[in-house]
């Protein structure tokens, strides 16, 4: 797509296209964003499970139209009761897969319940259809699922039960191909039919919690009976004339920013974009957001994150201040996840909703729960064994999130909704594509499609490098190279970038939807 879908009334974005046109078919049946966001949700949970499912977390903020209120569902699930860090005496870290890294409960389901309860207009019997459809029936194995396949094949192959679901016979499936998920199917019917409460406290809980049991699992009944999201407020700045809205934590969203709190003090504006300045200062301020967030970022039950400092425009001068503008610096960074998936809509009233969700490494944890067709999350294998480190492994406490859904307003109302997948890249992402948009005047299709970078350890791997999109010019390229970045050029449109979303209206009250190339996306607007 090299231009954004334009919608007079309302607009899907989402990073699968059958996810999208779920969403829009919720909107025309009369339903509301919210209504419409859970069907968008429920469905990439089935047509995305590599990125995502019923089985892991996600991040909720909305704009209510009536009342011009903000609010944030914080959808992320608490490590198990009897689990610390004890349980992994001897071992130098929580393992990424297998049953042992499965050890927080998912939030998702809980999350729809609450936004449909406090936000929508229809029932979770209704939006859950497009999704059992299609877990029912099958749909279109994509580009995208059968590459992570391929990928993870070594282990995901060996996995009971979960590689007779995304290996059928034995091999990787082949793009375009029927793809069927009969049990998560009956699942889903349960919750539609039954409610949340079947899966914190009924047949379907009961179920993943006795497979997790017989394999030796950490989770427990009690765990999942005890799980509760909660609404927080969100945490905000202002960027030249836009008030840009996150998460808080255990969200990294404030990373996002601060970043813009450094980058205000300089003129982008009247620095060429896609220039070597123009990354080199992007990616220094980022980094600046990186070593606070480790320093800071957990659970702030359990921990007192300083946001007052963290977002005060005058820390932001000092860090832009100390920026040097031919000199990379060297910033630490742990391995990140990448398993996300990220959607907004807004509907013919203005309710706009940005959300993501996530497994955290792709295929979660690797574990199927069972004959529930649930893959459960690892997002607990980020914890720290470290009893000194911010962010160590407790009972009852949710872990430093990645995900960080962001919306930019503008005389008190939504302009740009964002967002993007890809772990520590996603402040990067965010931070490229908004600064596109207000500072450059790009569309969000364009903002999405110009090349974009990620640095550090991010989806998973050990690399401090600049990875940077091979359409940048070469002579920015060796510019970057010449200001100490450690720079590694990847493909034309590198799936490292993750896949972003976005959609701003404009004076005119259209809706410009952009989706990302580097996935199977649609904005779908009317």
């Amino acid at each position: 797509m090299t231009q954004s879908i334009i919608g007079t009334k309302s607009m899907v974005v989402s990073p699968h296209y059958l996810a999208s046109m779920a969403g829009n078919h919720i909107l025309e049946k009369g339903g509301n964003a919210f209504d419409a966001a859970v069907a968008v949700s429920a469905c990439l949970g089935v047509v995305y499970p590599h990125m995502t499912g019923l089985g892991g977390d996600m991040f909720w903020l909305n704009y209510e139209n009536s009342d011009g209120k903000i609010s944030v569902y914080n959808g992320s699930g608490r490590s198990g009761a009897n689990v610390s860090r004890e349980t992994y005496a001897g071992e130098a870290a929580i393992p990424f897969r297998g049953i042992r890294s499965a050890i927080t409960v998912p939030g998702m389901v809980d999350s729809w319940d609450a936004i449909l309860k406090e936000l929508g207009t229809l029932s979770l019997a209704e939006v859950l259809v497009p999704a059992i459809e299609y877990a029912e029936n099958g749909f279109p194995i994509t580009k995208n699922q059968v590459d992570y396949t391929k990928q993870n094949w070594d282990w995901l192959s060996k996995m009971p039960i979960t590689a007779d679901i995304y290996a059928p016979g034995g091999r990787i499936p082949e793009v375009g191909e029927r793809f069927f998920q009969k049990d998560l199917a009956r699942s889903l019917t349960l919750i539609a039919e039954r409610g949340r409460d079947v899966f914190y406290h009924g047949e379907l809980g009961q179920s993943i919690v006795t497979y997790l049991q017989e394999q030796a699992g950490l989770l427990t009944a009690d765990d999942f009976a005890n799980h509760e999201g909660n609404w927080v407020e969100p945490i905000s700045t202002t960027y030249l004339d836009y008030t840009i809205y996150q998460v808080p934590p255990n969200s990294q969203g404030f990373v996002g920013l601060l970043a813009l709190n450094i980058l205000e003090n300089f003129d982008l504006e009247s620095m060429e974009h896609g220039s070597a300045d123009y990354y080199h200062l992007l990616a220094e301020a980022l980094k600046a957001g990186f070593r606070d967030r480790n320093e800071v970022l957990t659970d702030p039950e359990f921990f007192e994150i300083p946001l007052g400092k963290l977002l005060d425009k005058r820390y932001a001068a000092k860090i832009g201040a100390a920026i040097q503008r031919t000199k990379a610096e060297k910033v630490a960074s742990p391995p990140m996840g990448s398993d996300t998936a990220y959607a907004a809509v807004v509907d013919k009233d203005g309710n706009s909703v940005s959300f993501i969700q996530s497994l955290y490494f792709e295929f979660g944890s690797g574990v199927v729960a069972g004959d529930t067709g649930v893959i459960l999350q690892n997002r607990g294998s980020f914890f720290s064994l470290d009893s000194n480190h911010v962010n160590t492994l407790e009972p009852n406490k949710r872990s430093f999130h990645t995900l960080m859904p962001a919306m930019a307003c503008k005389d008190g109302k939504p302009s740009i909704i964002y967002g993007t997948q890809g772990g520590e890249g996603q402040p990067q992402t965010q931070t490229a594509i908004i600064t596109r948009m207000i500072d450059y005047g790009m569309d969000p299709q364009t903002a999405i499609n110009e090349p974009r970078f990620v640095w550090g350890r991010t989806w998973g791997e050990s690399s401090e490098a600049l990875r940077i999109e091979s359409r940048v010019e070469k002579d920015t390229i060796k510019e970057l190279q010449e200001k100490g970045h450690l720079v590694e050029v990847v493909d034309e449109f590198d799936g490292a970038m993750g896949h972003a979303q976005a959609i701003r209206i404009d004076e005119h009250g259209f809706l410009k939807g952009g989706v990302d190339p580097r996935g199977d996306g649609a904005a779908v607007g009317s």
